[in-house]
């Protein structure tokens, strides 16, 4: 069997590579790199389903970088819950970031999460809001970079208000 030598060249560039690669794995913390702005909540009209109109708590926001260095591959989690209980009602995933860098000082494109779960009534979707067995929602917000375990970015009241887009 042959058994080849490597040469301090080789390993220098070796060391170095895995240096540079590291480097750019290197988790974020996003809580102090991103900033959650331009909040907007309320109710999805998601329309007719099964005969039936129903509504989806929904939040939209933008992330802003607010740190000195470009980012990207930041994943983003809505967990919707009924303020009357602790229990997840629905829960929406999205990737916030992706390859391509957010510039320090930029902001992300609206972003939008809504719970697959709500209200459905054959009333119209104002009376829905309105009627007295409606339980208001809200959503508690978490992001993360690389390997690093979810950071609760926020916590917001669903308002309610009937969206359409």
């Amino acid at each position: 069997m042959y058994n080849r030598r490597m040469t301090p060249w080789k390993a220098s560039c070796l060391v170095v590579l895995a240096a540079l690669a590291a480097a750019g794995c290197t988790p974020r913390i996003v809580e102090q790199d991103l900033k959650v702005v331009e909040v907007r909540t309320g109710w999805y009209d998601l329309g007719l389903v099964e005969g039936q109109n129903k509504l989806v708590p929904s939040v939209s926001l933008k992330l802003q970088n607010i740190s000195q260095e470009a980012i990207s591959h930041v994943d983003f989690q809505a967990i919707f819950r009924r303020v009357d209980e602790d229990k997840t009602w629905g829960d929406h995933f999205i990737r916030a970031i992706g390859r391509t860098e957010l510039a320090p000082g930029a902001a992300t494109n609206v972003l939008v999460l809504r719970s697959p779960r709500g209200y459905t009534a054959s009333q119209s979707r104002l009376n829905m809001l309105e009627n007295k067995e409606f339980v208001d929602a809200k959503v508690t917000v978490f992001a993360k970079h690389g390997s690093r375990q979810w950071i609760k970015m926020g916590e917001f009241a669903i308002d309610r208000q009937l969206l359409t887009e």
